[in-house]
């Protein structure tokens, strides 16, 4: 089950930096149908040249994530005793993968219209979402609740709304930014990119500093030294990503910086929903069934 459920989580997030590495190339319309790759084959042809193998990699991607998904759901029904929480969230992943699928179709079918290439991208984080909540509870283990789960629980929340945002307003960044997704004209978002540019910067801005306040106000709980790990994990990740995302306005937006960013917005969102479960350790309903009675350091977990 911890196999199957890391295997989906990372293919998860490969198949989010393999979407922008098609953004950057110009490989959108690579393979310029759908579900097929060209009229009369399902695969790329050397007459597709670069563009299509690297649009047809990016497709076969999500082969290779069914089958992770797909181990991640036997393995949770052969669960003894069965838990029907962890197998409702393994069955999410292969739903969410479906219509991911669906959504990549109608981006190539409509031409890489920004705001449908822009929701298949936030249906990849709610791929993302489902991976890593499923990933969490395969692995859970009994812990003493942080103490003081007002403040915390009320901060917890807001970085994690604020993630939203920035991840939201991040698509508007790219979806006005130069690179469409293919080397023919494409359509682009009408905001103007510099704003909405400074807009990002300050949700980013404004996520390390809640992400901060979050960590100063688990400090004094003895309780809270995992969800304080959490929280200097997620600050690391989100400055970094922040510095990645300055030297490429910088720079002229150089297409391997891109690529990077896309990847640092997947490892921010899995970031803060970690934050939020292990700030929260009841958050969700209990798993159903018996957990073995092996003692578990929740710190090393």
């Amino acid at each position: 089950m911890r196999w199957g459920t890391t295997a989906a989580l990372l293919v998860s997030v490969f198949i989010v930096l393999g979407g922008g590495v098609v953004r950057v190339t110009g490989s959108g319309l690579g393979c310029p149908t759908w579900p097929a790759c060209d009229a009369g084959s399902l695969t790329t042809t050397p007459e597709l040249g670069i563009h299509g193998l690297i649009e047809f990699t990016n497709r076969a991607l999500t082969g290779l994530l069914i089958v992770a998904v797909g181990w991640a759901i036997v393995a949770a029904r052969l669960q003894k005793p069965r838990n029907r929480n962890l197998t409702r969230l393994a069955w999410s992943q292969f739903w969410l993968v479906v219509a991911n699928a669906v959504a990549g179709g109608i981006s190539v079918l409509t031409g890489l219209n920004p705001y449908v290439v822009a929701l298949h991208f936030l249906m990849a984080i709610a791929l993302l979402t489902a991976t890593t909540l499923t990933w969490h509870r395969a692995r859970e283990v009994p812990r003493i609740p942080v103490a003081q789960p007002g403040l915390s629980a009320v901060l917890s929340w807001s970085l994690l709304a604020c993630t939203l945002v920035l991840v939201v307003v991040g698509t508007l960044v790219s979806g006005s930014g130069p690179h469409s997704g293919d080397s023919v004209e494409v359509p682009r978002m009408g905001f103007v990119w510099a704003d909405v540019t400074a807009v990002h910067g300050v949700l980013g801005s404004a996520t390390i500093v809640l992400a901060i306040a979050l960590w100063l106000s688990l400090r004094g709980t003895a309780q809270a030294q995992l969800a304080r790990r959490r929280v200097v994990f997620f600050v690391v990740v989100a400055v970094a990503q922040a510095l990645v995302g300055l030297i490429q306005a910088l720079t002229g937006i150089p297409a391997a910086l891109v690529a990077i960013h896309v990847l640092g917005s997947a490892l921010v969102w899995i970031g803060a929903v970690r934050v939020l479960l292990d700030v929260n350790p009841g958050l969700f309903p209990k798993l159903q069934g018996a957990r073995t009675a092996v003692a578990v350091n929740p710190v090393e977990a």
